[in-house]
């Protein structure tokens, strides 16, 4: 759920960009730290790789699978919404990959919030770091719980879970 609903939202405010904003012109939000403007990316971050447009296409054709595939098998609500934001930035990204201009997965991301004069990203973007983040906190929290010799109930084997549980 969380998935579909940052692709939807990226791909929403993707096309109020393209509707609304200009390529020229800035519009701050937050003085010089945070504005709104038009840009189209051929690559990745800081469009680094632009010339290699098809080969982020792939990636993100395979980052959307395995994604899928782990967030079947997430053990935990914190997991799954974990796997799910990443998952639906990456999708939100690869729609435009596929099927934005100049053609079929050659495709420039579209992207609109200008952070300084850094660079200008979406709000899949954003998704990705959210999700990244909410990973990065699930580690943290099991290496804690491993550090104290605590398990969850989500760590132990299914036939000690379901004995824990009975207890509750």
């Amino acid at each position: 759920m969380v998935a579909i609903a940052a692709c939807v939202v990226d791909q929403g405010t993707k096309a109020m960009a393209l509707a609304g904003l200009s390529e020229q012109e800035r519009i701050p939000l937050i003085g010089d730290l945070l504005g709104l403007q038009l840009a189209f990316n051929p690559g990745a971050v800081m469009s680094l790789g632009s010339d290699s447009t098809w080969v982020f296409t792939v990636l993100g054709v395979a980052a959307t699978i395995a994604l899928f595939f782990a967030a079947r098998r997430a053990t935990s609500i914190g997991w799954a919404s974990a796997i799910g934001f990443v998952w639906g930035g990456a999708a939100g990204n690869l729609i435009d990959r596929l099927f934005a201009p100049p053609g079929f997965g050659y495709g420039h991301v579209t992207d609109f919030l200008a952070y300084g004069d850094l660079f200008i990203g979406n709000l899949a973007d954003v998704a990705i770091g959210i999700g990244v983040g909410l990973g990065i906190l699930q580690m943290l929290r099991a290496e804690r719980s491993r550090s104290r010799g605590e398990q969850r109930p989500d760590e132990l084997p299914q036939q000690e879970a379901a004995e824990a549980s009975k207890g509750d």
